[in-house]
């Protein structure tokens, strides 16, 4: 998407792509943590910023971790509004054999190059719970971005600033978890029923001053 095409009184009316035209009377931003920048295309203002995270996986083990296991730190880490590097230790197997070692957070844009601080503070974090963990060796690492909103509620629903948009973006680290509620939000909202929760704590316009 490269653009949002408006129609008579700046109502969105469809999106333009590197592929062509897409005319539809209603938009979706959905776009994760890119979802500021295509409301960005429609002239409104989303502070969605990408969050970064990291998962080391291990080489495959027998089965010794049944569960995923998270530290206590980690639920102060999601509510944190900190840009800076936290990490707490969040361990899972896997029913292929390797351990899932996160969780990092820290707000450095779209960067994906390796943060070895990073990485070590997740090792040590994993070995802490489990201490057999430091004698078997991680494989590969991987990074994502999830897609932050400052208040960590998403935006969901129509946006009253361009008329035929709408969002669906912000989850953080919860969007898969969330996304079937809130494609069932949206899909009522565009077929004209009443949503089954009051979506007034997630109004994508709650972070411009005159909303508040």
């Amino acid at each position: 998407v490269t653009g949002v095409l408006r129609g008579p009184g700046g109502a969105v009316r469809g999106v333009r792509t590197d592929r062509g035209d897409v005319h539809a009377p209603a938009v979706v931003n959905a776009a994760g943590p890119w979802g500021g920048e295509v409301a960005a295309l429609a002239d409104v203002h989303l502070p969605v910023l990408p969050r970064r995270g990291y998962v080391l996986v291990t080489e495959p083990l027998p089965p010794r971790i049944r569960h995923k296991v998270y530290a206590a730190d980690y639920v102060a880490d999601v509510a944190s509004d900190s840009a800076a590097l936290q990490t707490s230790p969040v361990v899972e197997g896997t029913a292929a054999g390797p351990v899932l070692i996160g969780a990092s957070r820290e707000r450095v844009g779209f960067d994906r190059s390796v943060s070895l601080p990073a990485l070590r503070a997740l090792a040590a974090g994993a070995t802490r719970l489990f201490p057999f963990l430091a004698r078997v060796r991680a494989l590969r690492t991987y990074a994502g971005f999830r897609p932050y909103l400052p208040d960590h509620l998403p935006a969901i629903g129509a946006d009253p600033r361009a008329p035929g948009l709408f969002h669906a973006c912000g989850h953080e680290g919860a969007g898969i978890g969330l996304s079937t509620g809130t494609g069932h939000l949206i899909a009522a909202l565009l077929t004209g029923a009443a949503p089954a929760l009051d979506l007034t704590p997630f109004r994508p316009d709650r972070f411009c001053p005159e909303a508040r």
